[in-house]
């Protein structure tokens, strides 16, 4: 004879356990209505005493919210979205959210999919990161569904809200940090025109030079998408003609790898030949012989920024109200290291050797 199955423990027994009502149990895991801090706490160790776990899909259908929100980014790939996204995850666990994190491969086409897909999950709101455009009429439709947005460095409109990073400032202080070392000829490299974080890079690099009377070289302005190939092809490319440049601004991910590695296929060393300023500081521009200077901002307040437009965008603290947009923006800073050099008429730009302008041409 088989021994009778233990029966599950049900929310009455939960709360007989954290000595509560039933009713502030319900809301003590469905995180509604009134209750304390302790109640909260002494329900969920009575729940993993006994080895209860509410149901989530009717947990979903009474409260009429999912408890997840999700997250898009580009590439997951890229060191600097790590800690945005660790600080985000802790900040909506504070409050009882899950985060699904979803990746857009840099690509329109499977961003539109993912949002859909987020959208028929039925998450609470969605945080969006850079993909290839912004569109003002996607985020008009997500909003017309009463699904909260919160854009990550990204420019939706007077109707937006979101975290944005002075890109802008960032650029003007790396250039005029490089002008004043003497250096002109300085190469921009960084991905999209189209998305807010490579447009504003390139105002502030370029008003770097106006301030001076002087104009950059379009041809040292290289905004493409963001890969180690494209990064290591184009230094190359520069690195071997008449007149290259005597400094480098670049992504400090595999752009900057890709920058490095053209400087070494090229026989330039950092910063006796050429300077390098990393945009965004990362483990390679700390580790990297001699460590990169580097422009970068405080990614952990990035993130719980983020979460924390979310969340007044969610019950209970919504309420079901309207909330104005809001926009935050983080500053910039410069990390000072040993990557640049002073550019002097005694110590001109260093020829090409005829290896790397052999490669470039492939």
């Amino acid at each position: 004879m088989k021994p009778a199955r233990k029966a599950k423990p049900t929310i009455r027994d939960v709360a007989a356990a954290a000595g509560v009502s039933v009713g502030t149990a319900s809301r003590a895991f469905n995180r509604a209505g009134r209750v304390s801090d302790a109640a909260i706490e002494a329900v969920q160790a009575a729940a993993l005493r006994l080895g209860y776990a509410p149901d989530a899909i009717a947990q979903s259908m009474r409260t009429r919210t999912s408890g997840v929100v999700g997250l898009l980014v580009s590439d997951l790939a890229n060191p600097l979205y790590a800690r945005i996204v660790n600080a985000v995850e802790a900040r909506l666990q504070r409050d009882g959210y899950a985060l699904l994190l979803a990746n857009t491969h840099n690509d329109s086409r499977h961003e539109r999919a993912m949002i859909d897909f987020f959208r028929r999950r039925r998450v609470d709101g969605l945080i969006l990161g850079p993909c290839e455009s912004e569109r003002p009429e996607m985020l008009d439709a997500l909003l017309a569904q009463d699904l909260p947005v919160v854009a990550l460095d990204r420019d939706f409109g007077p109707a937006g809200s979101g975290v944005h990073v002075d890109h802008f400032h960032g650029a003007l202080q790396a250039t005029r940090y490089l002008l004043n070392l003497g250096h002109t000829r300085i190469a921009l490299m960084t991905p999209g025109q189209t998305l807010r974080p490579g447009r504003e890079r390139i105002a502030g690099f370029t008003d770097a030079f106006a301030e001076r009377g002087l104009k950059p070289e379009p041809k040292l302005i290289r905004a493409e998408r963001s890969a180690m190939e494209f990064a290591f092809s184009e230094a190359l490319a520069l690195l071997s003609s008449a007149e290259p440049p005597t400094a480098f601004v670049c992504l400090g991910t595999r752009i900057l790898a890709g920058v490095l590695q053209g400087l070494r296929h090229a026989g330039r060393s950092v910063p006796d030949d050429v300077s390098v300023i990393s945009v965004g500081d990362t483990d390679l521009s700390q580790l990297f012989s001699p460590a990169i200077t580097s422009l970068t901002w405080d990614f952990e307040a990035v993130g719980t920024a983020a979460a924390e437009l979310m969340l007044k965008r969610l019950p209970p603290a919504a309420a079901g109200q309207a909330v104005e947009p809001e926009r935050i923006v983080m500053t910039t800073q410069m990390v000072l290291r040993e990557s640049c050099g002073p550019q002097t008429a005694s110590r001109p730009a260093k020829a090409p050797s005829a290896r790397a302008r052999q490669v470039a041409k492939k």
